[in-house]
């Protein structure tokens, strides 16, 4: 499975402890940056590529990083057809994926430890979508809403 990855500044030393992780378990990590710690760099220019990738490559999942996670889901969400789920425990990471098929999952850095924050997002990977016909029907309507606005 490829995983596509973003942080910002707040969230670097996370990302990095991240794609070493999630290569250590044998999956394909797309790292979209940021590269090197920058104070100054701001998270939509991360985030939206990554969103823009995990849209455009079936079957990846991603995961975007930044001080809350707030903004970075806000930024991800900004590409239509992605569903970018906020996850601050193990049961808002797994029902993002359960419910609402979600293909990225935020996670703030400044909101958990790094073990913890490797947990949240492993349950939010490992997750599958139910494809329970209620959930669907939601999905849907976000979709045609989506194409119709």
């Amino acid at each position: 499975m490829r995983i596509h990855v973003a942080c910002d500044h707040a969230a670097f030393d996370l990302k990095e402890a991240l794609v070493n992780h999630l290569q250590e378990k044998g999956l394909e990590v797309i790292d979209h940056g940021s590269k090197e710690y920058d104070a100054e760099d701001d998270y939509p220019d991360t985030c939206i590529p990554c969103a823009e990738a995990v849209l455009n490559d079936e079957g990846s999942l991603g995961v975007v990083l930044g001080g809350s996670g707030n903004g970075e889901q806000m930024a991800a969400n900004c590409v239509k057809g992605i569903r970018a789920a906020l996850a601050w425990s193990l049961e808002t990471a797994k029902l993002a994926r359960m419910h609402n098929n979600a293909q990225i999952v935020a996670v703030g850095a400044r909101m958990h430890e790094i073990p913890e924050a490797l947990a949240i997002i492993d349950a939010f990977i490992a997750e599958p979508f139910t494809g329970e016909q209620r959930h669907q029907r939601r999905i849907d309507l976000m979709a045609k809403y989506e194409q119709d606005n």
